[in-house]
């Protein structure tokens, strides 16, 4: 008996605003992905007291499988937090989620973005770079945890036509 195999359904990931209910699953990421993370009602308080602030949640089907946030004040955003369940990287769900949280500071208005990320991360930083952003300085022992340093890094004219065109770019590459 030949027994016959569904085919290879591709994996639909979708970004949507985090809410309330999230907050657990997002805090199982955090603590799968940092060592010092941050306490659930930080991003209660995000979600609910903070009109600065914007998180989004990335599913595959209905888990959560990566988030991020930013604060936008004024002319200026800055991502305060992008992670991907370590099982789920590698399929650029971080990449869609970093292209929504710039799409979201152009939207409202703002002219720049800054992020810290560890020096040892190479990876995101990779990504950071394919999407503008360069390197201003670095902080010695920012990370409280290891006292490891973090790179500041800026991506600027937001609003520019070269920004928006490499953008363009980018997102053709990401496909749906």
């Amino acid at each position: 008996m030949e027994l016959h195999r569904p085919a290879h359904r591709p994996e639909r990931f979708s970004v949507a605003p985090m809410t309330t209910p999230d907050v657990g699953a997002v805090s199982r990421i955090e603590r799968a992905c940092f060592t010092t993370v941050w306490p659930n009602d930080a991003f209660y308080n995000e979600l609910s007291t903070n009109k600065l602030a914007h998180y989004y949640v990335g599913r595959v089907d209905d888990r959560i499988v990566a988030y991020g946030g930013i604060w936008v004040i004024l002319e200026d955003s800055h991502i305060t937090t992008l992670a991907v369940d370590p099982d789920y990287r590698g399929r650029r769900f971080g990449e869609v989620l970093l292209m929504r949280l710039i799409d979201e500071a152009i939207d409202r208005g703002a002219g720049w973005m800054t992020l810290e990320v560890r020096e040892s991360n190479t990876v995101a930083q990779r990504l950071y770079r394919k999407y503008g952003f360069t390197t201003v300085t670095m902080r010695a022992g920012y990370y409280s945890d290891d006292n490891e340093s973090a790179l500041i890094m800026w991506a600027g004219s937001l609003k520019s036509d070269l920004y928006r065109n490499r953008l363009g770019v980018l997102r053709a590459s990401l496909g749906d």
